[in-house]
């Protein structure tokens, strides 16, 4: 009987709670949260493991500010690392200030920062937020037509270590904002500039000539940029995602400067309606000694009408066992555009739409 109760003892006390901790890694925020209210002696083991409480996780959340600062109060959240408050309801200014006042210590290993869609703050918000999250590596403000350059001003001030930056979709940002990035982070690995409408070469020169480290440059739907800017991204040699989708200036000669990107795994060329088969083929012919279009994955023709099936041989030549992504919809030049044609081209074809 006492060899039982030990055994019962061992396993409350020592088997239950790394399991526990095992499992609840693998649950969503909520999930956990709502354990903690099950038994006290289930929100204590919970709350003893600090991994446990590293992420704040309030999308698509009503009170989202009320929440935010109520969740920074709590002792578990001392150590967050990262803050989700993407497309949540009534985040604004005033909760940003309170925060800032309130909850510094909870915020000095704060790391990522996710303010997308939270259209009600403005450029007060920003510097209030960023003022308490010194070390932030990774802020997005997708979707944001409050924020203007002064936003960007404050964050470059206050934030040193961004690597990974979203901004698309901010409309009132101009070259200044890409001036300061490219200024203040030369280490920069991920930039986002979706619809970013007032930009023009000047501001994209400035980053491609400053952030030699990008890994990810997302130019969606920008038709300002001419070739002049575009020949210039074969300065990041360690680009391995590239949208051009909609890129309407951008030529044959400027796309054939891509191969000297020798990393690029995804290319999309989406609506770059002056390419033809010169610069797909160009860019194929060249990396054959450079060998690095042999690691493509995803690649989008969709809607180019000057390319045809001359452009496909070429690529299947050199990347025909990595590409798994291939989207030639709308290329009315390119004939054999069956699933069954394309298959004998690429073998390792998954996906035949990017765009619908």
């Amino acid at each position: 009987m006492e060899v039982e109760v030990a055994d019962d003892v061992t396993w409350s006390r020592e088997t239950v709670p790394k399991v526990l901790k095992i499992v609840s890694t693998r649950l969503p925020q909520r999930d956990l949260i709502s354990l903690l209210l099950v038994s006290p002696w289930l929100n204590a083991t919970l709350i003893s493991h600090p991994s446990l409480w590293l992420l704040i996780d309030f999308r698509e959340m009503n009170d989202a500010g009320n929440r935010l600062i109520a969740a920074l109060s709590l002792r578990r959240y001392r150590h967050v690392k990262q803050i989700n408050l993407e497309f949540a309801q009534d985040i604004e200014d005033k909760h940003l200030q309170i925060i800032k006042n309130k909850c510094l210590d909870s915020l000095q290993d704060l790391e990522v920062l996710n303010l997308n869609s939270c259209q009600k703050i403005s450029d007060k918000g920003v510097e209030d937020i960023t003022s308490a999250c010194t070390n932030l590596k990774v802020f997005s403000i997708y979707w944001n037509v409050r924020v203007t350059d002064t936003g960007i001003t404050h964050l470059v001030k206050n934030c040193k270590y961004i690597i990974d930056l979203n901004i698309s979709g901010c409309k009132k940002l101009s070259d200044k904002s890409l001036q300061l990035v490219a200024q203040t982070y030369p280490e920069l690995e991920v930039l986002n500039l979706t619809r970013c409408v007032k930009l023009t070469d000047f501001g994209l020169q400035q980053i491609l000539n400053s952030c030699s480290s990008l890994q990810s440059l997302n130019l969606y739907a920008l038709s300002s940029f001419t070739d002049e800017a575009y020949k210039r991204i074969s300065l990041l040699a360690h680009l391995k995602f590239l949208d051009l989708c909609g890129a309407q200036n951008l030529s044959d000669e400027g796309l054939s400067c891509k191969a000297r990107c020798n990393g690029l795994l995804s290319l999309s060329l989406t609506w770059c309606v002056r390419v033809t088969d010169v610069g797909v083929i160009a860019i194929a012919e060249s990396c054959t000694s450079l060998e690095y279009l042999r690691k493509i994955q995803n690649c989008s023709l969709f809607g180019i009408v000057g390319v045809t099936d001359a452009c496909l041989d070429s690529l299947s030549r050199t990347c025909s066992n990595t590409i798994t992504t291939l989207d030639v919809n709308g290329c009315i030049g390119i004939k054999r555009r069956s699933r069954d044609e394309l298959l004998k081209l690429f073998p390792k074809l998954r996906c035949f739409k990017v765009h619908s």
